[in-house]
């Protein structure tokens, strides 16, 4: 990026002939704005093919590779960037030298592509455009992005490398973003995403290594980069019967939508049968919806819905028990029953179903809306309008301890789902053993998830990451056990990690508790802890419809709390139970504050009634009138849910 008048102009050719040599060795901050925005935005990708128009040296492709993707395509004019990609990416993607006017993709071929910083180098867009419409496939996207041109003109940005002593500007074409709009809708594709993000402290330090820490103060206010999504036409099956179902909204407008761990823009979410329908931040200046179904969340941040990788919903009235320094779970659970039969027996009178819908109620509150039940899939209860989403398509063994056949069951699970089981539960030897055990049988692979994995030696740790299994990480649970958890250098080491609440039982409380012991108490950096509870949680456990980002064509999975301007990952640890006060699940209002709740529509608000938890009000959707008169009866005194006393009412 040059603001140089005085330069002669190249073809985009021969100027990234030139610039091929040192690309991947210079810091760009547009290239990084770019990637952390736009990353956290991209489908879940496995299984699908996927085409890079102007990829360069392979950035994008690098990055993806190894994410399960079925097919990796990368076309670029210049043959000196591709000798690039070609040698860092070998046989895991395929590259064709060629114009972007003449792109040569088959029809139908791809579900996502991407052209980032290509079309202001087109002379005819519309040409690349129609060719890219008729590459996607139904439903399938094209993400585009490329320096904004409103700001590259104000501060006359140019393209280009030195090469000796002068400054080789590659020529671009201007044209306003309405008009580029206009151009894709022209060939029948739709925008669904619009964003239009200023620089953040991640590209500081980039100019300021340059410094040009005075130049990035003066530009930061103007957005350097656009970015769209835009889909082919689809007819998509309905996930509910009607559009004004009993809570429903249809967006929410003028918060701070969260992106990622470190990217946050202010904008609207529009939602359309349980699934976010578009995106747009408040620079792009697009139509904001008026509907009074769809919520004002000015001072707010928007986060998406986390992501609970292991609970036992059925024991969330339980509480806490045992002395700890057990050296396995075995003995845990053989010191309980011995010393507390009698208060295990009454709690476990409350009937089942009952004691379920208070586990949704204890991630509910907490601002999870997806839960792995480590039992087996109640239909009964899951099934019927329950509180927050339960993992359905899974296999699962309590340990191998408890369940001889565990291997049988991993055995039995359908290919592609993911199983999960207590493993290395504890500090002993025959604890460590039981990761060689599971090998020795069949049953480890990439689609095992070891839940706690807290006995493994330096051995079982590798052959763990070596079966790219996922582990599940429950620290709390583990240091009222065992004193004792893995600590953040080792558990980074793992390919898919996610966190898990477990139950009372053991942890400390819920979900936002985990959050907090991770990152306070254990130093795990902010952005990994929020990740293990979106992003990576959703791979961890194979979901794909979306969960645990704000993403288009994703479920309408969202929660609110206030606005204190840190980054997503810096807001996530300081909150809890009492700062959530919106939960959203498929476009639907499970939670709201008070304050939320005065200015929902009375659609929304239909249904939901007043929970009070240690003196804090959440209106939920949740029979709460039948839970209390079923709790009671068994239970006198106040009714602890996670270590917290609720009453019905505010």
């Amino acid at each position: 990026m040059a603001t140089s008048s005085s330069t002669s102009c190249v073809s985009p050719s021969y100027g990234y002939q030139l610039w091929a040599g040192s690309y991947d060795r210079e810091s760009n901050p547009m290239l990084s704005l770019e990637r952390r925005i736009l990353e956290p935005l991209l489908p879940r990708i496995e299984g699908l093919d996927l085409v890079d128009i102007g990829c360069g040296t392979g950035r994008w492709l690098d990055a993806l590779k190894g994410k399960g993707v079925r097919s990796l395509r990368g076309i670029d004019l210049s043959r000196e960037m591709l000798n690039h990609a070609r040698a860092k990416l070998g046989d895991a993607a395929t590259f064709v030298c060629a114009d972007y006017v003449d792109v040569p993709l088959d029809e139908a071929s791809a579900d996502v592509i991407l052209c980032n910083f290509v079309l202001s180098y087109v002379a005819d867009p519309v040409v690349l455009l129609n060719a890219v419409r008729k590459t996607l496939r139904p439903g399938g996207s094209l993400f585009l992005s490329d320096v904004h041109p409103e700001t590259a003109r104000k501060w006359n940005w140019r393209r280009g490398i030195r090469e000796q002593s002068e400054f080789r500007e590659i020529r671009t074409h201007y044209r306003t973003i309405e008009e580029i709009i206009n151009m894709c809708s022209d060939t029948g594709l739709i925008v669904r995403l619009h964003l239009e993000p200023q620089f953040g402290r991640q590209e500081r330090t980039i100019f300021e290594e340059h410094g040009k820490l005075t130049y990035f103060n003066e530009i930061r206010s103007y957005p350097p980069i656009y970015l769209l999504q835009l889909t082919t036409p689809v007819k998509r099956k309905r996930l509910v019967p009607a559009p004004d179902r009993t809570g429903s909204i249809t967006g929410v407008r003028r918060g701070r939508l969260a992106l990622g761990p470190d990217a946050a823009v202010r904008g609207e979410i529009g939602i359309l049968d349980a699934r976010v329908q578009s995106i747009r931040d408040a620079v792009s200046g697009g139509p904001s919806s008026r509907s009074e179904s769809c919520i004002d969340l000015s001072g707010y941040l928007v986060l998406p819905g986390l992501i609970n990788a292991h609970d036992h919903l059925e024991f969330a009235l339980f509480p806490r028990l045992g002395k700890g320094n057990y050296a396995n779970f075995l003995d845990w659970a053989e010191d309980i029953h011995r010393t507390h039969a009698c208060e295990i027996a009454l709690h476990r009178q409350i009937p089942k179903d009952v004691r379920l819908w208070w586990g949704g109620i204890r991630n509910l509150l907490c601002g999870v809306t997806t839960v792995c039940h480590h039992n087996p899939y109640d239909t009964e209860v899951f099934d019927q309008d329950f509180v927050v989403r339960v993992l359905k398509d899974f296999g699962w063994a309590h340990s191998l301890r408890l369940e001889p056949g565990a291997a049988l069951k991993k055995l039995e699970t359908p290919e592609g789902r993911r199983f999960f089981i207590h493993l290395a539960e504890g500090v002993d030897g025959r604890s460590s053993e039981e990761i060689f055990a599971l090998d020795r049988t069949g049953a480890l692979d990439p689609n095992t998830v070891i839940i706690h994995g807290l006995g493994m030696d330096a051995k079982g740790g590798t052959l763990l990451r070596a079966a790219g299994a996922g582990l599940v990480w429950c620290p709390s649970s583990n240091l009222f056990l065992f004193g004792k958890t893995m600590p953040f250098d080792e558990i980074r080491r793992f390919p898919t990690v996610a966190l898990g609440s477990d139950s009372p039982l053991t942890a400390r409380g819920d979900l936002l508790d985990e959050v907090r012991c991770a990152q306070q108490v254990l130093r795990t950096p902010s952005a990994h802890v929020y990740d293990y509870v979106t992003d990576q949680a959703a791979r961890l456990m194979g979901l794909k419809n979306g969960e645990g980002a704000l993403r288009v064509g994703g479920f309408a999975d969202l929660i609110a709390a206030r606005d204190v301007g840190l980054t997503p990952a810096e807001t996530l640890p300081a909150l809890s139970y009492q700062d959530v006060q919106l939960v959203v699940l498929g476009g639907r209002v499970q939670l709201a504050s008070p304050e939320i709740k005065q200015s929902l529509s009375k659609n929304a608000v239909k249904g939901l009634q007043p929970l009070s938890v240690e003196g804090t009000t959440r209106w939920i959707r949740a029979p709460l009138n039948f839970l209390f008169e079923q709790t009671v009866r068994y239970l006198s005194g106040p009714i602890y849910l996670g270590g917290k006393v609720v009453r019905l009412g505010g």
